[in-house]
Formats: C-alpha cells, sequence, structure tokens
C-alpha cells in the first residue's frame, strides 16, 4: 500500500499540472472507484465538470483537491482520493490507450495531459467531501478530519505525539500504524524507523521514555524524506508517480523486505514474523524483544 512518501511524490506531480486548471469532463467507468461518493457516479460527475481545482493538499496518506466553480468563486468542496492497495493517479495524454484498470477520467479546458484514477483491486477510489474548518484554522475535507496530523506536517505536535505513544500500552509498531496518533506512517516505514532506533516492535508504548519517543519520530522523518528524494518505494508495478514512474527507495532499505539478508548494522540475518496480517522485519540483535528487556528495564 503506499504510504506517505509515495502519496506526497503522487501530490507534488499533480500540483505541477493541476492546480487552476478547470474540468471540462469526467467519467466513471467502474461505480466501486466512487463508492464513498453517496450520492452516486451521476451526481459525481454533474458536480465535478465546470470546476476549477485551487490546490493539491494531503494529510497522512489521503489527497484532496479543493475546488472552486469560477475564477474568484468560493471554496467548499474537494475531491477527495485514497489510493487503497493499488490505485494509481496518472497524467496521460489524450488519446492514448486507457488502462486495463482505468476506473475514472478527468479532462481539462486547456487539453493535453487529462488525469486518470487507475486501480487494479479497487480497493482505493474518489469522492466530493465538503471542507470544515480544522484546528489550525485551515479547510479539511470532513472525511479526512478524523485522522491526525502526519511527520512532515510544519502543525504536527512532536510533545502530544509522544504524550499519546506514552498513554497506550500496546506494542510500538501498532501505535506508530494507528492513524488516529500519526496519520500516513505505514508498514514498510515504521519497520525502517524502528530498525534505525534498534527498537523492536513488540516494546510495549508505555515503557518508552519520552527521549526514545521523540528519537523514534525523528528516524521516522528522516526515513520518509529520504524516501521522498527517491521517489518512494515500489515493490511491484502499483505503486508509480503521476509520470508511470516507480520510486527507487527500496534500494535503501534495512529491515523492510529483507529476510534472510544481513543486517547493515551487525550482520545478523534479518527476520520476518506475522504482525496483523501483514509482515514485520527486524534484527534480532539489534532490536532485541520485550521479553529480552524484563519489567527492569523499562526505558524510563
Amino acid at each position: 500500500m503506499p504510504e506517505l512518501p509515495e502519496v506526497e511524490v503522487v501530490r507534488r506531480g499533480l500540483a505541477r499540472w493541476v492546480v487552476g486548471r478547470r474540468i471540462t469532463h469526467a467519467e466513471v467507468l467502474h461505480p466501486r472507484a466512487v463508492r464513498r461518493h453517496a450520492a452516486g457516479a451521476g451526481d459525481f460527475v454533474g458536480r465535478l465538470e465546470g470546476t476549477q481545482i485551487a490546490a493539491v493538499s494531503r494529510r497522512g496518506k489521503y489527497l484532496w483537491l479543493p475546488l472552486r466553480s469560477d475564477d474568484v468563486g468560493s471554496i467548499d468542496d474537494a475531491l477527495v482520493g485514497h489510493l487503497g492497495m493499488s490505485g494509481q493517479l496518472l497524467l496521460q495524454p489524450q488519446g492514448s490507450p486507457d488502462e486495463t484498470h482505468l476506473r475514472v477520467r478527468l479532462a481539462f479546458d486547456t487539453g493535453g495531459r487529462e488525469l486518470r484514477f487507475v486501480d487494479q483491486r479497487t480497493f482505493g477510489g474518489l469522492a466530493l467531501d465538503a471542507l470544515v474548518e480544522d484546528d489550525s484554522g485551515g479547510r479539511i475535507p470532513t472525511s479526512v478530519a478524523h485522522i491526525a496530523r502526519d511527520p512532515l506536517d510544519p502543525l504536527f505536535d512532536d510533545d502530544a505525539f509522544a504524550r499519546s505513544v506514552r498513554r497506550r500500552s500496546s506494542e510500538i509498531k501498532r501505535v506508530l500504524l494507528d492513524q488516529t496518533v500519526a496519520s500516513g506512517i505505514g508498514n514498510i516505514y515504521a519497520d525502517e524507523a524502528l530498525w534505525r532506533s534498534r527498537l523492536h516492535g513488540g516494546r510495549p508504548a508505555d515503557r518508552l521514555s519520552r527521549l526514545v519517543v521523540l528519537a523514534l519520530l525523528g528516524h521516522v522523518r528522516d526515513v520518509m524524506n529520504e524516501a521522498l528524494e527517491q521517489g518512494g518505494t515500489s515493490f511491484d508495478a502499483l505503486y508509480v508517480n503521476v509520470n508511470g514512474e516507480s520510486g527507487y527507495f527500496d534500494r535503501s532499505l534495512s529491515a523492510y523486505g529483507q529476510e534472510g539478508l544481513p543486517c547493515p548494522r551487525c550482520g545478523t540475518p534479518i527476520r520476518r514474523i506475522a504482525f496483523m496480517n501483514r509482515s514485520s522485519y527486524f534484527c534480532p540483535v539489534c532490536q532485541r524483544s520485550a521479553r529480552h528487556h524484563g519489567a527492569a528495564a523499562q526505558d524510563r
């Protein structure tokens, strides 16, 4: 599943092309792609056509395009997108062959490229949503308001994050993946940040000191920023940027997906274990499990 760096790569690509352009034609080729738009595909198309894209915004793994009805009109709604497991937002030349899993097509007044939503597994989707005021006086879609800010957001509160983490007795990796604590952190970057922190994902969050939690947050930011510089992480053809190009941060991964390969720090083979219907990757020497620390070794 695309995580924060991959979605931010897509956001930046869209922002360079679609801001200020007016949607002249919208086409839904598969109703499941707009299933989150309760009024249905016809309403989705009718409300989109004629609107102008004012910006391209993101929180966590959600993207949204604030819309105005004319050049000076108010901005009350947004086109909200979530890529799910396999969603792609591609800018393709008009008239180029349709992708096998093309779900939604948007054409613009300037001609040239059109925006296509392609989704093989149809877990992602698009919807129109009202904008509401957030805690900083900005505007955010109602469907996104429930998730926390992400670690790359300038308004992210590090101290509040540390307090929230340390109030929870769950495993630290489970807390990292909780989008109400911090959004945008998925399996890949959680494993990488934990490896850099020398923390086992099964360590109880409430046994970590504030300094340890803040150091972990720093590693989350570092690994995400490095991934951004390399276009994100592509393990297969399902994640690409708006030009259809894969990222290459997978070549820099130290733990995730590296089962059996030597730990870059100590040489011990990386292990994989089952975790929340997915996998966790870690070094059994550098990242000792919680039972090896015991109650007397709490990081307080």
